[in-house]
């Protein structure tokens, strides 16, 4: 698969403008990125400038704190789903995953998994910089269990970004049929290699395009 294919051109920046959206949406059919991922605002519009691509529209939902209730969360999926949503990137709420309320963790990612089934598939961001290895265990585990189609590594508007270790860990963790996402300080070439190397089927990504350069320097060496 290339380089490109594993990539979701993400923009979630609060100031983002129309302008800015259409600019990354252009970018992603140029390229043939996998994904546009934006804020829920935006979904109709990211919707309608890829109408008619393989480029999907991916919409986040809990962002980026993941504190809001399952009720909240289910509702934002279903909205982004009807104004054209076909990948919900979900954040789960990591103050319950330390007070250890594992049930809350489960029930909110299949209120989710339960709006997009046959509709979108469905990413959980476990916001690893947060979490201990057995937290992040645990949490992948109960991810599959709800029937998520991936488990991804941050928001990147925490203190940390996906690392090797984490890809890893989730990776072995879920087994190679679930989809594991890594994002958040991936913006070289040398990045994604790494992350794909360690088991990543997806990335988010705002420096796309350098990546996509950086790599076709790197194989034309």
């Amino acid at each position: 698969m290339k380089i490109e294919q594993y990539i979701d051109h993400t923009l979630l920046k609060q100031q983002a403008s129309e302008e800015d959206i259409i600019k990354v949406c252009d970018e992603a059919k140029e390229y043939g990125f996998a994904s546009v991922c934006a804020n829920a605002y935006y979904a109709s519009l990211v919707s309608k400038q890829l109408e008619g691509t393989n480029v999907k529209t991916c919409i986040v939902v809990g962002f980026p704190l993941g504190a809001t209730t399952k009720e909240v969360k289910a509702f934002e999926a279903k909205q982004a789903i009807d104004n054209g949503a076909q990948e919900i990137d979900m954040v789960v709420n990591a103050g319950a995953i330390k007070s250890k309320k594992f049930d809350i963790i489960k029930d909110e990612i299949k209120a989710v998994v339960d709006v997009a089934r046959g509709k979108a598939i469905v990413k959980v961001i476990i916001e690893t910089c947060l979490l201990t290895d057995e937290e992040k265990v645990l949490v992948c585990k109960i991810a599959k269990e709800a029937n998520a189609n991936f488990v991804k590594t941050s928001t990147g508007f925490s203190t940390g970004g996906a690392t090797v270790h984490d890809v890893k860990l989730m990776r072995e963790t879920v087994g190679p049929d679930m989809g594991v996402k890594a994002s958040g300080a991936v913006r070289t070439a040398e990045d994604a290699r790494a992350v794909i190397e360690a088991g990543a089927s997806r990335i988010g990504a705002s420096s796309s395009i350098a990546i996509v350069k950086g790599t076709e320097k790197l194989y034309s060496n």
